[in-house]
């Protein structure tokens, strides 16, 4: 496949409108060697007359001489005025409370974890928990689970298929360490490799977690972590087994404890970034994240919202219920979208029964959505935003039992071939389970549980819903209890963006 670069690069020398194949430095005493292989189909063969074409291929090579750039994370680390860092040897881990490594990148706010000392590549985590999904059904491996499956999806209904241009950003072939470890967390050491899986996105294991975390580890689960990374106290998935049929992770603690692959746990995608990388803005706090080249739109007036990124922010509806972010583009032309945080009435979490044991625009939570949130008397929307949503949207309605996989909140079975049949039409909805930004994005003490769509399966319990958990994970209540209110739904394909830059401080303005 071959992808142009948009923009040149300063430090090489490359034009705009090539593909790179490469990019790394060296010194003077430094030889490298490659191997390069141009592939033809077999049945490419436009001129008819059954073959023997020869190809060629021109590389071209750039270089400047001089110092390296800065990766991302070196910078990050050079700009350090709190916090500090500890090198292993092999990483070098940004650690304390709340050092400046915040990084906005593809619609997310992202800390970066570490530094490769060799690659120059930098491990980033998200500030927050995307989504909340089992592990596995049975297994704590990394390789063949739910987990690795979600992360790497390139489909509208995976991680990766929704980040910004992700070939140019991410290693894609990064080494993630999955070794089994059974010491207490303190004690971990750097795992001896023996288990590794290559894959673009993966999770944070315990060592990292640890090494992060340096000076800031309790043994004891009444005393907090109070590292960077434990995220306003989220419950979050790590990478690494505890044994064949358990598995790590962060309690909202901050400390560890190991569970069945089978919880719903949340999940904080980890990637690293590719040395080539450089931040071009900002400094790297909460309120203004450092930016990445490639990423940093200035002026986006005019374009369509269909044409932007998952997790960006967006300035739709009313007072304190006027906060959005962009789900996906599951119906291709328009725009998925969600609240920011459940539905609020001066400043208190608007709660209700979920109803009936399917999700309709009729039972008790679909009607409330389509007609009291609908109705301009309520304040929660104007009549401008209300003609943007799309008159009828599908509604997947998928039931999953604990330990089964994401897939079948949409399809039928998980190799996702044919959608389920159980669907309804309404103009507003729920996210589902395992859907992108159906996770926690706010501290466990100032959130709430909330709705989703998906019906749990389990024969004895046919009348509950899940919910996401203020802790981050998921659960499933009786539907006639009460939970917050998060509503989805689908702006038309000719909403277009007048102002902005999809950040939280600098939502989009639409028209």
């Amino acid at each position: 496949v071959y992808n142009e670069e948009a923009a040149s690069n300063e430090y090489t020398g490359r034009p705009s409108g090539e593909m790179s194949l490469y990019t790394s430095s060296m010194n003077s005493s430094e030889e490298h060697h490659y191997r390069l292989r141009m592939y033809v189909t077999e049945e490419y063969n436009p001129q008819g007359d059954g073959g023997n074409l020869q190809f060629s291929v021109k590389i071209n090579v750039y270089g400047k001489d001089g110092d390296r750039p800065l990766s991302a994370g070196e910078t990050v680390i050079e700009n350090l005025t709190n916090g500090s860092t500890y090198d292993d040897g092999v990483d070098t881990f940004i650690t304390g409370e709340d050092p400046n490594n915040y990084i906005w990148y593809s619609g997310k706010l992202w800390r970066a974890v570490s530094v490769n000392n060799e690659e120059n590549t930098t491990k980033l985590v998200t500030q927050w928990n995307i989504s909340a999904i089992a592990y596995d059904d049975d297994s704590s491996a990394f390789e063949g689970s739910y987990m690795k499956e979600w992360l790497n999806d390139t489909t509208v209904d995976g991680f990766l298929g929704n980040l910004r241009n992700y070939e140019n950003f991410i290693k894609t072939d990064s080494v993630w360490d999955v070794t089994e470890n059974v010491n207490n967390l303190g004690s971990i050491e750097r795992p001896n490799s023996t288990t590794t899986v290559i894959s673009p996105v993966g999770l944070l294991n315990l060592y990292e977690y640890q090494s992060a975390s340096r000076g800031y580890i309790s043994q004891n689960f009444s005393d907090a972590n109070t590292s960077y990374l434990n995220n306003g106290n989220l419950d979050w998935w790590t990478l690494t087994p505890y044994s064949s049929t358990y598995i790590w992770f962060i309690t909202n603690r901050g400390t560890a404890t190991n569970f069945t692959p089978v919880g719903l746990i949340g999940v904080r995608p980890t990637v690293n970034l590719k040395s080539s990388i450089r931040i071009v803005d900002g400094d790297g706090t909460v309120d203004n994240p450092y930016r990445l080249e490639g990423d940093n739109d200035t002026d986006l007036s005019g374009t369509l919202l269909s044409s932007r990124y998952s997790g960006e922010y967006i300035r739709f509806g009313n007072n304190e219920n006027n906060l959005y972010r962009i789900v996906s583009h599951e119906n291709g032309s328009g725009t998925k979208i969600v609240s920011a945080e459940p539905l609020k009435n001066s400043g208190e979490f608007i709660e209700s029964t979920f109803g009936n044991t399917m999700f309709s625009s009729s039972n008790t939570i679909g009607t409330f959505l389509n007609n009291d949130y609908l109705n301009t008397k309520n304040g929660y929307l104007t009549n401008i935003d209300i003609d943007m949503i799309e008159e009828n949207s599908t509604w997947y309605l998928g039931a999953i039992d604990y330990g089964y996989s994401y897939k079948l909140a949409k399809y039928t079975d998980t190799t996702m071939s044919s959608t389920t049949l159980s669907t309804t039409n309404a103009k507003v909805g729920l996210l589902r389970f395992g859907e992108l930004m159906a996770g926690q994005f706010d501290e466990l003490d100032i959130n709430t549980n909330y709705w989703i769509l998906t019906l749990y399966s389990s024969s004895y319990s046919s009348s509950n819903s899940y919910f996401v958990g203020y802790n981050g994970g998921n659960g499933n209540y009786s539907s006639r209890n009460s939970a917050g209110i998060k509503p989805s739904l689908n702006l038309k394909s000719n909403v277009i963006i007048t102002g902005g830059d999809g950040t939280k401080n600098n939502p989009f303005t639409l028209s």
